[in-house]
């Protein structure tokens, strides 16, 4: 596909007098969020504002597995496990039911070396499985069938990949990671790309000067954490790149990246921003301090925010899921799949199987788990916008 030559047009808003965070009436005003500040904790209920489907996913012998969610369709749910062991679970999305398993592992040139990223393409029955460690993109049937196959742009390395249109995928190039420091010159890391060929589309030019990576290095060591910079949006996208203090909106139609909240500058430690669920009430955040000791192997500590539309203020999150007795929190930050589905999460057999021991479920949720053990398949939580 023949690159296209496009005028990326950047809205800015001008803000005066903004401190902490604050919020005009205007639905387009910046929202600024100050990532050093202390905040109150409040709760939601997870069912005040989201409906819940639980998935529990059919467990018979050939489909043992830890469920970690790939993609959710209309028709199929896609898992794999932990391990590197190249298994690709399909069931079905409405009844869990265990439908078949893809297994392409290998070093041939129909075969994956990682599962990275997926995507699933139900209209033409296709699954785009990114192996990031061989820098290429290998497209299959649902059947386990291949198609073709494409690399990755030359100068690249794709971690997150998703579905943007019929014709193409939205990529993120994380090669930008290890020039940490340095000048960013004229080079784009968020990429439009081809389905067919790999072929750039379009560049998504995010506006900064000096790279600041999630990446530490100390006395000969490296570590590199994860920041999820390409966010589903409804039908558009949230754009997150480290190196600059705005997430921006991207309306795929029109081309156009406009700020949609800013957060204060930070430095020694830095502290990133990234974003999560997106509702019409409330915005979730994940701030992320850049320290790292690596004597004990930890750092990179989390605080998880949220940002209350209708009370113009932000707070550290608490949302509670109300099918158990007891407070159980649930996770906002993972990342949002499409219009429909606002996040997911996955509740593991063993959790299921003691909580309900001590009576500590209701509704749907005790119905499932009073048919499970602790050898079942989990089961998926999936959160959806309400209509």
């Amino acid at each position: 596909m023949k690159k296209e030559i496009t005028t990326l047009v950047i809205i800015l808003f001008i803000t005066a007098g903004i401190a902490g965070c604050t919020h005009s009436e205007s639905q387009d005003a910046l929202i600024t969020i100050d990532v050093t500040a202390s905040y109150p904790e409040k709760e939601l209920i997870l069912q005040d504002f989201l409906d819940v489907e639980y998935i529990p996913l059919e467990t018979i012998d050939e489909f043992i597995t830890q469920g970690v969610v790939m993609a959710i369709g209309n028709k199929f749910i896609l898992v794999k496990n932990r391990s590197h062991d190249g298994n690709l679970f399909v069931f079905d999305r409405n009844t869990g039911k265990a439908l078949r398993k893809i297994n392409r592992l290998g070093k041939g040139p129909e075969e994956y070396t990682h599962i990275t990223h997926i995507v699933l393409e139900e209209e033409n029955n296709e699954i785009f499985i990114n192996s990031m460690t061989t820098k290429k993109i290998l497209v299959y049937d649902l059947s386990g069938t291949f198609k073709r196959s494409f690399n990755h742009t030359e100068g690249a390395r794709y971690t997150n990949v998703c579905n943007y249109d019929k014709d193409n995928l939205i990529c993120y190039n994380e090669l930008v990671t290890y020039k940490d420091g340095e000048n960013r010159g004229s080079e784009s890391f968020h990429l439009i790309v081809s389905k067919q060929d790999g072929s750039i589309t379009r560049d998504i030019f995010i506006p900064f000067d000096i790279i600041k990576a999630p990446l530490i290095e100390e006395g000969g060591g490296t570590v590199v954490t994860s920041v999820p910079p390409i966010i589903p949006y409804h039908d558009n996208w949230l754009l997150v790149e480290t190196s600059s203090d705005t997430v921006y909106s991207y309306i795929s139609k029109e081309n156009k990246l406009t700020p949609f909240l800013v957060k204060t500058s930070t430095a020694n430690p830095e502290i990133l921003l990234t974003m999560g669920t997106v509702t019409e009430k409330y915005y979730f955040l994940t701030t992320m301090k850049k320290v790292f000791d690596f004597s004990t192997g930890r750092g990179f500590p989390i605080t998880e925010l949220m940002y209350d539309r209708q009370e113009n203020t932000v707070f550290k999150s608490a949302v509670l899921n109300n099918d158990y007795l007891r407070k159980q929190k649930v996770e906002m930050n993972s990342n949002p799949v499409n219009k429909e589905i606002a996040a997911f999460q996955t509740i593991d057999a063993y959790r299921l199987v003691e909580a309900y021991k001590k009576d500590e479920l209701k509704g749907k949720l005790k119905e499932i788990a009073s048919e499970m053990n602790d050898g079942s398949n989990p089961v998926i939580m999936v959160m959806k916008y309400k209509k």
